[in-house]
């Protein structure tokens, strides 16, 4: 495990005493932002410790943060979601959490996810395969369509690819791509108003994990405004469901 993997998983540590703290506390302070989702005074507060161990232990490195914004430059790069899920988080559901990357000359070398109420947390280095808990976690061998189970998370309705699985689910956030990465589920599509810090940690972790992580055009990348992840074997199925032009 490299000192910046073991930084990350520190930060994660951080980030969930934090969060689980004010998990369910009836005075949770909730605002709504100029874009009218919501952000909880956990959100600002995980961000900002962050921030402060980043600033300490990596003072050269850049950072990207939902809640603050960029800080520094150069050729590192932290992203950063300090609570994927505000919306279950601040309605007392257990399925967030807090999303770490880190980026390196443009390529996204590791990421962490911490769901401390689900008691889960994932993680992936590049080269270094992908974790669930401390254990290797592998996709699925599904090849089929109408064997495998898809999550969809979209705007309009469900493609006609979702009536054709066994098991269609609509999870959402960070969630149904993890369950990707564990083999759980065979393929999730997320293409509502998904942005690069609740999708970099993702996907070193989805293709770590044997998998394939894309846009909807097939691009291997977390700043496309949405994603699609998958054991690879069902990958084209998916790109062709919601792009029907190919």
């Amino acid at each position: 495990m490299s000192p910046d993997l073991t930084l990350a998983l520190e930060l994660a540590d951080t980030a969930d005493g934090i969060s689980l703290g004010r998990f369910r506390a009836r005075d949770l302070v909730v605002e709504t932002k100029p874009d009218l989702t919501p952000v909880t005074e956990a959100d600002r507060a995980v961000e900002e410790a962050i921030r402060t161990r980043l600033a300490s232990e990596r003072p050269g490195d850049g950072m990207l943060g939902e809640e603050f914004g960029v800080s520094g430059g150069g050729g590192r790069r932290w992203i950063v979601d300090p609570i994927d899920g505000t919306r279950n988080y601040s309605r007392g559901i257990p399925v967030w959490a807090t999303l770490i990357a880190l980026e390196e000359d443009g390529a996204l070398r590791l990421g962490v996810v911490s769901a401390p109420a689900l008691g889960r947390r994932w993680w992936a280095e590049r080269g270094q395969g992908a974790f669930a808990d401390g254990d290797p976690i592998h996709v699925s061998a599904v090849a089929r369509v109408e064997d495998a189970v898809l999550s969809f998370a979209l705007e309009q309705r469900p493609p006609a690819l979702a009536q054709r699985c066994w098991h269609p689910r609509a999870y959402g956030d960070f969630w149904a791509h993890m369950l990707v990465a564990e083999g759980a589920v065979d393929g999730a599509i997320d293409a509502v108003g998904v942005t690069i810090w609740d999708l970099a940690a993702i996907q070193p972790i989805v293709e770590e994990a044997g998998g394939r992580f894309s846009d909807r055009e097939g691009v291997a990348r977390a700043d496309g405004g949405t994603a699609v992840s998958s054991n690879g074997l069902l990958h084209r199925a998916l790109l062709e469901a919601i792009t029907p032009q190919r």
